[in-house]
């Protein structure tokens, strides 16, 4: 694979926290222009993973490269649950963080911006909650919020973290069909998710983790009986 042809790789990279790795050597590439799903069992790693090519977490071992212009070229969409919704900000001002690279820390935000983040939150359908708290936002409503930052970010490689998390299955299938859009644009995605049923059905290539790498690749080769058995059976074992 050519070196424009990846958008990320990992070479024997661990991360962890307190000297202790979550997750170990894991080697392999994402392609450039590639669909790809993060799946495992609980504890497996997934976030782990995201929160390591994102550069939240420093390699333990071995080295993250991103292709192109490095970590700028990455637009993140981390679990909802993280996030502190007490802050006193609006759903504008959310979207509009997403902007931030472009505008900076101190410059106002122009014309242009604006209708930026007034767009993705109609992409979104919640136009009419610009001006409303986030706190006051339902689950699916702040993942809409999230999925509107992400486009006013409009970065070449999107990681999603549960994008699909306490949210009904209505909103689900909207935002999958936005998420297939921007593939189609020839946007990279990688996603962590729990349903292996979407998986199969709309995301080409799996990585599947349990605590280091079980298998990686084609779909369907790597969600087979035998994949899933074993990264079941080592999450266990790793709690005996």
């Amino acid at each position: 694979m050519s070196a424009s042809s990846i958008a990320i790789e990992l070479a024997d990279a661990s991360f962890g926290w307190h000297g202790q790795a979550a997750l170990k050597s894991v080697s392999g590439t994402f392609a450039a222009g590639g669909m790809t799903a993060v799946v495992g069992p609980n504890g497996a790693g997934k976030s782990t993973l995201i929160k390591g090519i994102m550069g939240v977490l420093r390699p333990m071992t071995g080295s993250v490269r991103i292709g192109g212009a490095g970590r700028s070229a990455l637009a993140w969409l981390p679990q909802a649950a993280e996030l502190d919704r007490s802050f006193p900000v609006t759903v504008m001002d959310l979207v509009a963080m997403g902007a931030w690279r472009r505008v900076g820390g101190w410059r106002g935000y122009g014309a242009g911006e604006l209708d930026r983040c007034m767009h993705a939150l109609e992409t979104v359908g919640l136009a009419d909650a610009a001006g409303r708290g986030v706190d006051t936002l339902s689950g699916g409503q702040m993942q809409r919020t999230l999925f509107a930052r992400m486009l006013v970010q409009d970065a070449p490689v999107l990681l999603l973290d549960e994008p699909f998390a306490a949210v009904d299955s209505d909103t689900a299938d909207e935002l999958m069909a936005l998420l297939c859009g921007l593939h189609g644009q020839g946007r990279t995605v990688i996603a962590v998710l729990h349903d292996l049923d979407l998986v199969r059905g709309h995301f080409p290539e799996c990585l599947l983790l349990s605590g280091s790498v079980v298998a990686w690749g084609d779909t369907a080769e790597t969600l087979d009986d035998a994949h899933l058995r074993a990264a079941r059976q080592w999450r266990a074992r790793s709690w005996i």
